[in-house]
């Protein structure tokens, strides 16, 4: 195996962290029109992808969030009309399930993530996008189990 250099690293970390950082927030400015910010648009990517309703705690886990964030989130969801939460047979767990106004968002967001998804993978080919998917696959495994086994097809 080849012996990495560090500034190769540090310039790989940098332009992966920041580049991360501005899809996320060119995304988050195209859905600015429609009151939407990451903190809503991604539960609800994750709650249209999933099999039936989320517990909420697993809702938490998907989005690497404490339990009372997704609280506080899911109560300005909720009052948006885009989710609703009901009680399960333990009843301190609750299952959170879009609503039609939330399908709808979705559809929304969606076409805007697909836009750029387009947009900023026009010049990669299929060759490079194989290779750059591996890379990241083995930094997602190198950071642990919750990195490597987070739901990549729900990311922006």
């Amino acid at each position: 195996m080849d012996v990495l250099d560090d500034h190769d690293m540090r310039r790989f970390a940098a332009l992966l962290s920041r580049d991360a950082r501005q899809w996320r927030r060119s995304i988050d400015e195209a859905l600015r029109p429609q009151g939407l910010t990451e903190a809503t648009w991604l539960p609800l990517l994750h709650l249209v992808r999933a099999e039936g309703p989320l517990l909420q705690k697993e809702l938490a886990q998907a989005l690497m969030l404490d339990s009372s964030s997704v609280v506080r989130l899911l109560d300005g969801l909720e009052a948006a009309g885009l989710v609703e939460r009901t009680a399960i047979e333990d009843r301190r767990a609750k299952a959170v399930r879009l609503t039609d106004a939330g399908r709808a968002t979705v559809v929304q967001v969606e076409r805007v993530v697909d836009d750029a998804r387009r947009r900023y993978l026009a010049d990669v080919s299929a060759d490079e996008l194989a290779v750059a998917l591996r890379v990241l696959e083995k930094v997602a495994a190198a950071l642990g189990p919750a990195a490597a086994t987070a739901a990549p097809e729900v990311a922006a």
